[in-house]
C-alpha cells in the first residue's frame, strides 16, 4: 500500500471523478465517460492488470480491469465490481455549491454523483489497484478480480453493462458481483441498529393502455362516452386498486429492523396492513415501494379538435414489479383492477424486465456480513430489496449473484442516504467514503482468498 491510506486515495479519486462531470441526459451523445476511462486507465498504469475498453457509441466507454488469480483454472469463481461513471443532470440554480467542484467543507464533499455512485466506483478502483499491487509483489489473489467502470447506467445501461451483457458477455464474469446501494442504517424503535445489504431489486413492466370510446360530434354527446371520459374512469379504477404485495423474507427482515409492536409487524409481514406507512417515517414511500407492485400513471393523451369526441385515448403506466411477478401477472392484475372497463381497454407491453434477487446463502454474502459485523460489532446486517434498478440485474439474469454494498461510518440512515439520490446539493461525508473503501477491501480480500 502507498503511504496514503485506501480511504484517502478514494477521497482523491472521487474528487477527480466528480470534476469530470460525465452527465448522462439520456441521449446517446451525452455522458462522455471515455474521460473517466482515460483517468482510470492511467490510474492502473504499470500494474499487472489487463484492460479492455468497450465503446458501443463514440464517447460512451466502459473500462474492464482484470487482476488474474493465481490459477484461474482451479480457483473459485471470480469477483466482479460493477461501478458506473455517469451522473444525472443538475439544475445549477438549485445548488448552493458548484455541482462539479468536489468542494470539501467540514469533512463533507459536495458534488453530483458523490453518493450515486462515484464514491463506490472510486473505492472499487482503489481496492482493485491495491490487489494488483500485491500481485506485482508476488502475492496474486487466488481468485480473479474484475473492476468495471461502466458507462450509461443512469439510462438503464443501453450503452453500458446491459449492452455488454447482450453483445459482449465474455468480457465480464457474471458469477458474483458487487455494486450500489448498501451500507445505510435502519434504527429500531427500541434502540437496535441495522445496516442494509441490497440483495435484489424490482423489475419494470411498463404498459400503454389503449382506451376505446365513442366517436361523435361534441354538440350531441347523449348516449356516447368519449375516450377522454373513459380514460378518467380507467385512471380512477387503477388508483383505487390493490396490487400484489410482498410476503418474502427480505420484506420481513426489513420490517423487523424497525422494531414495531407485534400487531403492526405481523400485519405488515402478512400483507394485511391497511395504513399509510407513516410508521416508517421518512422511509414511508420506500417501504411501500419495496412491498408492492407499484403502478404510477405517468402519461395520458387523447383528443384533437374541441368539437370532436375522440374514440381513442392512451394511458401509460410505469409499473415496478416484485420478484416472482411476471408479465402475465401484471396484465391479469390490470384487467382485474379495471373490472367491466376492461372490455374497452387493450394492453400494450413496453419495457419489461423481471425483478431479480440473490440468495444470502453464499460465500460472497457471508464475506460482506462478516466485514460489516467487524466494522459495526453491535449492528445487525439486514438484506433488503431496492426499489430502483442497478447494473446488478444483468449479473443476476446471467445466472450470477449480486449485492448492493456500502459502509456508512457517519451513521446516516437509509432515508437520509436515499434522499440524496439525484437530489440538489448532493453530498457525502468523507467518513463514509473512507469506510466504504476499507470495508470493501476487507470483503474483497476475504472472498478472493477463500477458495
Amino acid at each position: 500500500m502507498s503511504a496514503q491510506s485506501l480511504g484517502e486515495q478514494t477521497v482523491d479519486l472521487l474528487g477527480c471523478l466528480v470534476r469530470l462531470g460525465c452527465v448522462n441526459d439520456l441521449t446517446a451523445d451525452s455522458g462522455g465517460e471515455e474521460r473517466a476511462a482515460d483517468l482510470l486507465e492511467e490510474f492502473f498504469e504499470g500494474l499487472p492488470v489487463s484492460i479492455e475498453r468497450i465503446t458501443p457509441h463514440p464517447g460512451r466507454t466502459s473500462l474492464v480491469v482484470t487482476v488474474e488469480g493465481a490459477d484461474p483454472r482451479s480457483a473459485g469463481t471470480p469477483l466482479t465490481l460493477l461501478g458506473h461513471t455517469d451522473v444525472v443532470p443538475v439544475d445549477e440554480s438549485k445548488w448552493t455549491r458548484e455541482p462539479f467542484g468536489a468542494q470539501i467543507e467540514d469533512d463533507v464533499m459536495w458534488g453530483r454523483g458523490t453518493v450515486d455512485m462515484l464514491h463506490l466506483t472510486a473505492a472499487m478502483a482503489v481496492v482493485t489497484r491495491e490487489v494488483a499491487r500485491c500481485a506485482q509483489n508476488g502475492h496474486p489473489p487466488a481468485r480473479s478480480l474484475v473492476f468495471v467502470a461502466a458507462a450509461d447506467e443512469e439510462a438503464r445501461g443501453g450503452l453500458g453493462v446491459p449492452w455488454i451483457g447482450e453483445h459482449r458477455p465474455d468480457a465480464v464474469p457474471w458469477d458474483a458481483a458487487l455494486s450500489e446501494m448498501g451500507g445505510a442504517h435502519i434504527r429500531g424503535r427500541r434502540g437496535g441498529d441495522n445496516v442494509v445489504v441490497v440483495v435484489g431489486e424490482k423489475g419494470a413492466a411498463q404498459r400503454r393502455l389503449h382506451i376505446r370510446g365513442d366517436a361523435g360530434h361534441g354538440s350531441v354527446p347523449l348516449g356516447r362516452t368519449s375516450a377522454v371520459e373513459r380514460l378518467a374512469q380507467v385512471s380512477a379504477a387503477l388508483s383505487g386498486a390493490r396490487w400484489p404485495a410482498a410476503k418474502d423474507e427480505a420484506w420481513a427482515s426489513f420490517v423487523r429492523a424497525f422494531e414495531f409492536d407485534e400487531t403492526t409487524e405481523n400485519r405488515l409481514i402478512n400483507g394485511t396492513y391497511e395504513g399509510d406507512y407513516s410508521e416508517f417515517g421518512d422511509l414511508a414511500a420506500f417501504a411501500h415501494a419495496i412491498s408492492h407492485v407499484t403502478v404510477a400513471q405517468t402519461v395520458a393523451r387523447s383528443g384533437g379538435p374541441i368539437n370532436v369526441m375522440p374514440s381513442h385515448a392512451i394511458l401509460e403506466l410505469d409499473i415496478r414489479t416484485l420478484p416472482g411477478v411476471d408479465d402475465d401477472d401484471v396484465d391479469a392484475a390490470i384487467t382485474a383492477a379495471l373490472g367491466d372497463l376492461a372490455e374497452h381497454v387493450s394492453i400494450e407491453r413496453l419495457l419489461s424486465e423481471a425483478a431479480t434477487a440473490s440468495s444470502i446463502d453464499t460465500d460472497l454474502y457471508r464475506a460482506i456480513e462478516a466485514a460489516l459485523a467487524k466494522r459495526y460489532p453491535r449492528v445487525a446486517v439486514v438484506p433488503i430489496l431496492f426499489p430502483g434498478g442497478s447494473d446488478l440485474r444483468v449479473a443476476r439474469r446471467r445466472g450470477g449473484i449480486g449485492y448492493g454494498f456500502g459502509a456508512v461510518d457517519s451513521g446516516a440512515s437509509l432515508g437520509q442516504v436515499y434522499s440524496q439520490l439525484h437530489a440538489h446539493d448532493e453530498h457525502i461525508a468523507l467518513a463514509d467514503v473512507r469506510a466504504t473503501a476499507e470495508v470493501l477491501h476487507e470483503v474483497v480480500t476475504t472472498y478472493l482468498t477463500h477458495v
